[in-house]
């Protein structure tokens, strides 16, 4: 089947998403049917604020909803003070930025320490906690650090190089990378996330049981100390773009016409900051076009997409 165009709207507001949602049985909407197809019979029903009962998606009789509103009350639990701003679709998903006092430079600019939690009704983007599935994250594979938020384009900018320990790690990881022999290092990055798949990503757990595990995961992680995502950042802001890289961007993978509004974006943000091009603006061009166009792309997908233009053009500029 294929997915339906979205494009993701934005909101600084729990209420647009911490809206009912609750599973409907097929034989119970359906109590004169004998239901042959016995894999997927739990719909998923849910009623935003001013409009009419959804249903997001069909799901097997163990996955379980994560409401917004568990997590709203475990954010609002361990942080007193953050900004929230959140991207979410009609298709059921969103990604949650929670953004944080502590600020770092990057070149010119303040970025805010923030965390990104995505989480989905329709079942195509599984939740997570800066790009990790809670399964992985309970089998032992940690949680990044923070994300960083960039207030200029409203960007949420995910910590793609913080699962290596140090500099020298990720530039060997990255040559492996582009030589094809990258597998072990991703094989251990992701297994954890393989290991809980589309079936078992949101596995039958009490709503009780999900905000103590999700409260313990979050609760002793360190939100000021520096990150090698941000040093990456360093590199990428530090390497203009010359005329040899001037055509980059149509070698990136993502759709074309998102590499249209990219080129816009970066164009824009040229005459905003009042700088040259660098691999720091074209990075951000690209996450903004990523998480503000229209595509039949989930969010999911966009931030895969987002990690591979990342580690891409961090290549470019460390090796």
């Amino acid at each position: 089947m294929t997915y339906l165009s979205a494009q993701p709207q934005f909101t600084t507001s729990w209420d647009d998403i911490c809206y009912p949602v609750n599973p409907v049985w097929l034989g119970d909407l359906l109590p004169d049917y004998e239901i042959m197809a016995t894999d997927k019979q739990q719909l998923i029903v849910g009623q935003p604020f001013r409009g009419t009962k959804t249903i997001f998606g069909i799901q097997s009789a163990d996955y379980a909803i994560i409401p917004n509103t568990l997590i709203r009350e475990v954010i609002d639990k361990l942080f007193a003070d953050y900004k929230l701003e959140i991207r979410y679709t009609s298709t059921g998903e969103f990604s949650i930025s929670i953004i944080l006092p502590e600020e770092l430079s990057i070149g010119g600019e303040q970025l805010q320490r923030s965390m990104i939690l995505t989480n989905s009704y329709n079942g195509k983007t599984p939740f997570s906690v800066q790009g990790k599935t809670l399964t992985a994250m309970l089998d032992g594979s940690g949680v990044p650090s923070t994300s960083m938020y960039r207030a200029v384009c409203q960007n949420g900018l995910m910590g793609w190089a913080d699962s290596f320990s140090e500099l020298p790690k990720y530039r060997s990881w990255l040559k492996d990378r582009g030589q094809g022999k990258d597998k072990k290092h991703v094989a251990n990055i992701v297994s954890g996330a393989k290991k809980d798949g589309r079936k078992m990503h949101n596995s039958r757990q009490t709503p009780e049981l999900f905000q103590e595990q999700l409260y313990n995961l979050l609760v002793g992680q360190n939100y000021k100390s520096a990150t090698l995502t941000t040093t990456v950042y360093e590199h990428l802001q530090q390497k203009s773009v010359g005329r040899a890289d001037e055509k980059m961007l149509k070698t990136l993978p993502i759709p074309v016409q998102l590499a249209k509004q990219a080129y816009e974006r970066l164009k824009l943000e040229q005459r905003l900051l009042d700088q040259d091009s660098s691999y720091w603006l074209m990075y951000n061009a690209v996450n903004h076009a990523l998480f503000n166009a229209r595509s039949s792309l989930t969010l999911n997908d966009r931030y895969k997409l987002d990690e591979k233009v990342f580690h891409q053009l961090a290549a470019s500029s460390l090796m």
